[in-house]
């Protein structure tokens, strides 16, 4: 059975208990289940590679000898086991060192609940994964993106507590873009599920000429994340991509370091995020950073973190929305594009069309390239045209990364087009450090919406106005 039809029928079993509650609390509970056995599978193969191989989980704790028989632990005996026996001894497992497996499955566990109370239901899930799916077979980790795709789907109900979901086509085309080298230090200091740098992975296997080269690549990639279960899904990617041992996720806030105590070894080559909008910050985070920059928007606050961790030559590709830095004229935000546009050459900015992010959010959103090399001059704009007969990107119809040939066929031989313009620093400067510029090479078009469209339409607008209009009644 394909995997995302497997994850969608073992939710199914998990809606069946009543103490689960909600599609996050399903999500979790899938995950850590899905990390143990990776994790299992994953030592089978260092068993066979590496001589005297010891697991840091005892015996009895291995998924081998609880999951895989289902015989071994009566029914009865599962949901006492879980919650009395492995929980407590894999939330307060000794690791000397982060570079462990034993540091890992700590840090995975550290927030992570059972949420199940039927002992029936907890054992037909594990029957179906253990039953299902083989991690060390080509096959079905080929198919892992099914996994997360089912996973990210499933918490749409869920998105206002949850960072907006990065298309595949975005993250792929921006790390192709920045070109990460071996030996280079890249980093998504705000991760989510880890989908930057695993295309940051595969962009850098492909330079892989010796074994150390692979050993390499797990050395200089560094990731935080802060809330606990995208951190585990981005630390079970990771280990499904290659990465032995994830040492370098951190299970962490960002903004709590103080950005003026970066020092020259702290520094990165590249960047290639989707930093989060509209977080609330945490108390005493805007003390980390300089006065002037100090502003509520956490996208802001990510922007200015990159600044001072950015070596000197660095390379970085990040999402922002339309409105805030762009076009914002708030005296934090006129002081971070001064610093941006005054120490860095912010030479591209793609602007993306409606729908690239939906269903979470219909704000257009920009994909922008900067070096901390030389001061801004000029920076081109590229305008990403909908595919024919699009009237925008949704869930059924995702931007797709063939659709960036047009970008990539331009960035190197750069001429102004349809698509294409480029606005001089002075313009810039002159217009209050406004980078919301329009394309002046656009012709305007009729839009014409078809019947299905107007019906949708015409009923969004009067369910607003009937929302608008009990507020007004409430007084």
């Amino acid at each position: 059975m394909p995997l995302s039809t497997l994850i969608k029928s073992i939710q199914d079993i998990m809606r069946k208990d009543a103490w689960v509650d909600g599609d996050a609390q399903r999500i979790s509970q899938l995950v850590w289940m899905l990390f143990l056995k990776i994790i299992d599978d994953k030592e089978e193969e260092f068993e066979v590679m590496k001589d005297n191989y010891v697991s840091p989980i005892p015996e009895k704790l291995r998924w081998r000898n609880w999951a895989k028989d289902p015989e071994w632990i009566t029914w009865e005996e599962m949901l006492n086991f879980v919650n009395n026996e492995l929980f407590p001894w894999l939330k307060s497992i000794e690791a000397e060192n982060v570079n462990s497996l034993a540091y890992i499955v700590k840090e995975v566990f550290n927030d992570s609940f059972n949420y199940m109370k039927s002992w029936t239901l907890i054992r037909e899930v594990v029957n179906k994964l253990e039953q299902e799916i083989d991690f060390n077979s080509s096959e079905d980790r080929h198919l892992l993106n099914d996994i997360y795709e089912q996973i990210l789907k499933d918490l749409q109900s869920a998105w206002n507590a949850w960072e907006f979901y990065t298309p595949r086509a975005v993250t792929q085309f921006v790390v192709e873009m920045v070109n990460p080298q071996l030996w280079e230090k890249v980093m998504d200091p705000a991760c989510g599920t880890g989908w930057f740098l695993t295309w940051t992975i595969e962009h850098l296997k492909k330079q892989v000429k010796t074994p150390e080269d692979l050993k390499l690549i797990e050395d200089t990639i560094f990731w935080i994340e802060l809330k606990q279960l995208p951190h585990s899904l981005a630390v079970t990617n990771m280990i499904l991509h290659g990465v032995e041992i994830p040492k370098n996720i951190v299970h962490d806030n960002s903004l709590t370091y103080n950005v003026i105590d970066f020092e020259e070894k702290d520094k990165m080559d590249c960047f290639v995020m989707n930093p989060p909008f509209w977080w609330t910050v945490q108390d005493g985070v805007l003390s980390n950073f300089p006065k002037k920059f100090q502003t509520k928007e956490t996208a802001y606050l990510f922007l200015v973190y990159v600044f001072y961790r950015l070596k000197q030559n660095g390379r970085v590709g990040i999402v922002l929305p339309d409105g805030g830095i762009m076009s914002g004229e708030k005296v934090s935000e006129i002081e971070i594009k001064k610093k941006w546009l005054e120490e860095h050459n912010l030479h591209t900015i793609i602007r993306l069309p409606n729908g690239v992010f939906s269903p979470y959010t219909d704000i257009k959103t920009n994909l922008l390239f900067f070096t901390k090399w030389t001061p801004t001059k000029e920076i081109w704009y590229f305008e990403h045209p909908l595919p024919e007969w699009y009237k925008k990107y949704n869930k059924t119809k995702p931007i797709k990364l063939e659709e960036f040939d047009l970008e990539k066929s331009w960035w190197n031989s750069r001429e102004e087009n349809e698509y294409a313009w480029k606005v001089s620093i002075e313009d810039i400067v002159k217009n209050n450090y406004n980078l919301d510029i329009k394309n002046p090479n656009k012709k305007d078009e009729e839009i014409v919406y078809n019947k299905e469209e107007l019906i949708e339409k015409i009923e969004q607008n009067l369910e607003r106005s009937k929302e608008i209009l009990e507020l007004i009644k409430k007084g």
